[in-house]
């Protein structure tokens, strides 16, 4: 005799699944060449067990970008960076900004085109020879010596503070906010995988580049002169419809 099953008979009324929105973050690999063999070399030197900065992701979600390729360039042989990626624990999901004769045989690869509204979410391009440091897990990354030109300082999962100068030529970047204790000249990325809320803090804001949530101003536009060079606050706000850099100055 056949045992029945025990326990609640599903029902209508208690479906088994739901199906929810849900907000990405997501790293894009900005492409500039169609050299797959090359690029993908670069990839596992940087990011392979055996490169500069082993185990620097965790099988994160990653959209090949091609807007940066010169029109006319070939897709064939994508299928080695596809492999190198995986090889270093990114997962290639999407594709955007595409030559359009492309999107097939991208879609045969087993990704998919990135719409508009996804492409928002994406946090800031990774550039291939790029050397990284980061943090092991989510906690806050001290910095007390200076930061100099060339130097990238990454806390992955959590806030970055400096306690020194940031020259210029320098970079930081934190998935949470980013305090610096002394002059910030060089480039501050924070909320680097899509944190919207995140934020920067600087005892003297004079910034090559300052970047939340991959929304970015450049020194190109200069700071007003009540903020250039003081302590000041960097934030996004999202009130207007779009998304907007804000600096105040650090009230006392």
């Amino acid at each position: 005799m056949t045992a029945k099953p025990t326990g609640p008979t599903p029902s209508r009324s208690n479906p088994s699944f739901e199906i929810k929105s849900a907000q990405l973050s997501l790293v894009a690999l900005l492409l500039k060449s169609n050299r797959w063999d090359e690029i993908a070399a670069d990839v596992c030197k940087q990011f392979a067990k055996t490169g500069e900065s082993p185990d620097f992701f965790d099988n994160d979600p990653v959209v090949l970008d091609f807007s940066a390729l010169e029109p006319g360039v070939a897709w064939t042989g994508i299928g080695t960076l596809l492999q190198a990626l995986r090889s270093c624990r990114l997962m290639p999901l999407a594709f955007r900004a595409q030559p359009e004769s492309w999107k097939n045989h991208l879609v045969k690869a087993g990704l998919v085109h990135t719409p508009q509204e996804v492409s928002k979410l994406i946090a800031q391009p990774v550039q291939v020879q790029e050397i990284f440091r980061e943090v092991p897990g989510p906690q806050t990354m001290v910095i007390d010596k200076p930061i100099r030109s060339g130097q990238k300082i990454y806390a992955r999962g959590g806030d970055l503070v400096v306690l020194a100068m940031v020259n210029q030529g320098a970079e930081l970047v934190a998935d949470g906010n980013i305090h610096v204790y002394a002059p910030l000249r060089g480039k501050a990325m924070a909320g680097a995988r899509g944190n919207t809320a995140a934020r920067i803090f600087s005892l003297c804001l004079e910034p090559e580049l300052i970047s939340i949530a991959g929304v970015y101003r450049t020194s190109e536009s200069p700071l007003p002169t009540n903020i250039a060079g003081k302590p000041a606050q960097v934030w996004l706000s999202s009130e207007s419809g779009q998304d907007l850099l804000l600096i105040e100055p650090l009230k006392n």
